[in-house]
């Protein structure tokens, strides 16, 4: 029961996540919270560094198949701030660390994913140049990835979201207004 197994080491880990900080979490621990042995564990995972990476990883893909679609940037902030406020603990025990690259990394890939299908949603039929949609979609990708960063670094304030959604919301209607401007013979993809 491989899987069963597996699925029982993250969930252990997670819910220790959530109680303390990484660099106070063992093998030990793990494997006595989900029932069992180390062997067991390091079948399935190189140490805790790559077990923190695979549940990173398995949250990232969970958000980006629960939401195929996303008509506005302010749905998108929606679902990974919930995403983030419902598991708080667990993801500043992950900023705080020194694995904080691994959350950055897969966090930048959400935003990533996010933009991109928004932008397809918002203005899929909109002709622009590969280039242009390109820089427009690092320019909000980053955008919302510092956003996000700097609301984590400041320890999640839940009011913070009403701040972000507006600038995303100005950020999005800078898009809509650079396509509307734009002139009829431009260069198509």
């Amino acid at each position: 029961m491989p899987n069963f197994t597996k699925r029982a080491i993250k969930e252990a880990f997670w819910k220790l996540l959530a109680e303390k900080p990484l660099n106070r979490i063992s093998v030990r621990e793990i494997v006595e919270e989900c029932g069992v042995n180390r062997n067991s564990f390091y079948y399935h995972f190189q140490d805790i560094p790559a077990l923190l990476e695979e549940i990173v990883l398995d949250a990232a893909d969970m958000l980006i198949q629960k939401y195929p679609s996303i008509e506005t940037i302010e749905q998108a902030v929606e679902i990974a701030y919930q995403f983030t406020l419902d598991n708080k603990k667990a993801i500043l025990h992950i900023c705080n660390s020194v694995n904080r690259d691994i959350y950055e990394q897969y966090f930048m890939r959400i935003c990533e994913y996010v933009v991109r299908t928004y932008f397809d949603t918002a203005f899929g039929g909109a002709q622009l140049d590969r280039q242009e949609r390109e820089a427009v979609i690092l320019l909000v990708k980053c955008e919302m990835f510092g956003l996000c960063i700097d609301w984590i670094n400041t320890g999640m304030p839940e009011e913070a979201i009403v701040t972000l959604k507006r600038i995303l919301s100005l950020c999005s209607g800078m898009i809509a207004e650079r396509l509307e401007k734009r002139p009829q013979n431009a260069p198509k993809e």
